[in-house]
């Protein structure tokens, strides 16, 4: 029988990520057989892990869920000033969470799940993931605006990745980003001198929207699943780094 790192063990058990793992042990929130749990500690199926006094189990299922989040929910496991928040929206009998965040004023699709370990690789920038968005603005998309969306725009201390956009409507267009700062494509358009007035998320990968309605959920399994799992491994990420530039 191996032995697993404890922080390991409690994002596969769905709990949390390995980061808030190693959190909850120096806090000395973590006991294994009845002792508190020790930062870069081992455990064997056969032990006795508590959270809190809550006992842990292995978990059963992996699951990965496609979620069309409606506006005005907050993608936060915790009670977030009296909003609704996306584990209450869904309901799902097995503890879940968000991968990433979609602010509260944007809607489309977010994926949940209680795999830990693929959370970090979904959401590090440097993995180059592709998220795509469809986003309406408060002014007549301009050849320029397109140009400059494209190269890179200043925000945050930094400038953005070059990206994939193309307009869709006088007013819109969809964007395809490789990097995840905060409240991005709404910053991206200030700093141009615009504003955003619609935003969903269509894409994660290779998990898209589809034909969900707001509020409603499905599995990701079979090829779907083993597709985000190749992407995930690297196996494509070369292919995925050459494609900037939407094709005419």
């Amino acid at each position: 029988m191996e032995a697993t790192r404890l922080n390991k063990y409690l994002s596969a058990a769905g709990v949390c990520s390995r980061r808030e793992a190693d959190r909850w042990i120096e806090e000395g929130r973590v006991f294994v057989d009845g002792k508190p749990a020790e930062p870069g500690q081992k455990v064997m199926d056969t032990s006795e892990v508590t959270v809190d006094g809550r006992r842990i189990e292995k978990r059963q299922e992996e699951v990965i869920l496609a979620v069309y989040k409606p506006q005005g929910i907050v993608c936060t496991t915790a009670e977030h000033r009296g909003e609704k928040n996306i584990v209450d929206l869904v309901r799902y009998p097995e503890r879940i969470y968000p991968v990433g965040r979609l602010d509260k004023a944007s809607e489309g699709l977010i994926l949940m799940t209680n795999i830990g370990a693929i959370t970090d690789q979904i959401l590090r920038g440097s993995n180059y993931h592709e998220k795509e968005y469809q986003v309406r603005i408060n002014r007549p998309v301009t050849l320029e605006f397109l140009q400059q969306m494209r190269s890179g725009v200043p925000i945050l201390d930094t400038v953005t990745r070059p990206c994939q956009v193309k307009k869709t409507g006088p007013d819109s267009f969809r964007i395809i980003l490789t990097q995840g700062l905060n409240r991005q494509i709404r910053r991206m358009c200030e700093a141009l001198g615009c504003r955003v007035v619609e935003l969903k998320r269509l894409r994660v990968m290779n998990i898209t929207l589809g034909d969900l309605k707001p509020g409603e959920y499905r599995k990701i399994e079979g090829p779907e699943k083993d597709e985000l799992f190749a992407l995930l491994s690297g196996r494509r990420q070369e292919d995925k780094k050459q494609t900037l530039g939407y094709r005419q």
